[in-house]
């Protein structure tokens, strides 16, 4: 695929899930791929390079940054994939400050500080991919996820203004919306969902399942290949989109 080979590429959320499909594929496309998480040995069994960021903080990513453009060199490509998921949350009266403000710490406030910090190198370069993996959450609420839902709305925004202000600049920002996608972020959803309602994990899997025409849930996979389509030179028309990996369902 055109424009990934030799670009240097920050993907956080990389140990795992889809952040980890999207490393392995951008690098088996000739990106040089620094993968990023606070699970060093998830990373080390990626096989790519790596750096342990806690990126819920302003330090861990100007860490994450400052170390993949030592080793790797400026980077054109941030896939900010990395999240807290909403199994630990409860309906919006009862949602503590401080689950709140820990989810907008990582799901928003991280992709704000990795961008400011990466933009200025783009601009010197005139060129720049900026994917954001939000949900289909930022757009149809999920029960007791009040959290969740705002910050991936949030971070919608964010993709946003950064194509409004880097498209001058050649930079482009577009965010993937996954559906339901079997990760271990989404089972501890399922197991939360499933001890709730005394149901098991699979069965709360088959309900997931059924809300998608193919009666099965989106893989790991396919939403990397979407994520890598955004990220190269192939996708220099599209900018300020949020697409929908969710196999024809609003889910």
């Amino acid at each position: 695929m055109a424009g990934v080979e030799g670009r240097v590429t920050l993907v956080t959320g990389a140990g795992r899930g889809i952040g980890k499909a999207t490393a392995l594929l951008l690098a088996s496309r000739g990106a040089r791929v620094m993968c990023v998480s606070r699970n060093q040995e998830e990373l080390v069994a990626t096989g790519l390079d790596y750096t342990v960021a806690d990126l819920g903080t302003v330090e861990g990513c100007e860490l994450a940054v400052n170390e993949t453009t030592r080793r790797l060199g400026p980077v054109q490509i941030l896939v900010c994939n990395h999240g807290l998921g909403s199994a630990h949350e409860k309906v919006l009266w009862e949602q503590t400050p401080e689950v709140w403000d820990q989810s907008m710490r990582i799901n928003l406030d991280a992709p704000f500080h990795l961008s400011r910090l990466l933009m200025p190198g783009m601009i010197k370069a005139a060129y720049g991919r900026l994917v954001y993996t939000s949900s289909t959450a930022a757009q149809i609420a999920e029960h007791a996820g009040c959290a969740y839902n705002a910050s991936k709305a949030g971070l919608l925004a964010l993709m946003r203004s950064a194509a409004t202000d880097g498209g001058v600049h050649g930079i482009t920002a577009n965010a993937v919306l996954p559906g339901w996608v079997r990760t271990e972020m989404a089972e501890r959803s399922a197991l939360a969902d499933a001890q709730q309602r005394g149901i098991t994990t699979e069965q709360v899997w088959q309900e997931r399942a059924a809300l998608y025409p193919p009666k099965r849930v989106a893989t790991p996979e396919e939403v990397a290949h979407m994520i890598a389509f955004l990220a190269s030179e192939e996708s220099s028309g599209v900018s300020g989109e949020s697409i929908r990996v969710a196999l024809g369902s609003h889910w």
